[in-house]
């Protein structure tokens, strides 16, 4: 008597029917979609880490060129106070700049003891293996001294 009530049930259960056999042609195919996009989501996640890891050894070392050219453009300065502030910089600043230890800053006084440069080189911190790369940041500044007006 139900289906007295409703005199199109078998058309609508034949078309319930069609619709659910018309989605199972596409079942499964999320994880298969998944699998294609996965090594490309890791190689791009793997590089942005790599870019992010080299900034920041870029800037480990060039802030240490700074500092070695802040101690040794000082009135005055001993002779290796750049080199020293850097390599003081460097070991307090962690892991960032790897091999600087190898090469270690240097600073020089150039143009007739009026300019001084200091130079830190080392490398990256690798993400993936056996990809290296190398950093080399340069500083420069004026030597404070007495002059006649």
């Amino acid at each position: 008597m139900r289906r007295a009530a409703f005199p199109g049930w078998r058309r609508a259960v034949s078309a319930a029917r069609r619709r659910l056999a018309a989605g199972d042609r596409e079942r499964g195919a999320n994880p298969v979609e998944l699998a294609v996009v996965m090594p490309l989501i890791l190689v791009l996640l793997f590089a942005s880490l790599q870019v992010s890891a080299v900034f920041l050894a870029r800037s480990t070392a060039l802030n240490a060129a700074q500092s070695g050219v802040n101690a040794q453009r000082v009135y005055q300065a001993e002779d290796g106070a750049g080199v020293a502030s850097a390599t003081r910089f460097l070991r307090a600043t962690g892991g960032w700049l790897l091999g600087w230890e190898t090469t270690g800053p240097t600073c020089a006084i150039t143009n007739a003891d009026t300019e001084v440069t200091c130079t830190v080189s080392g490398r990256s911190l690798s993400v993936v293996p056996g990809v290296d790369f190398a950093v080399r940041q340069t500083a420069h500044g004026t030597v404070e001294r007495v002059t006649q007006p």
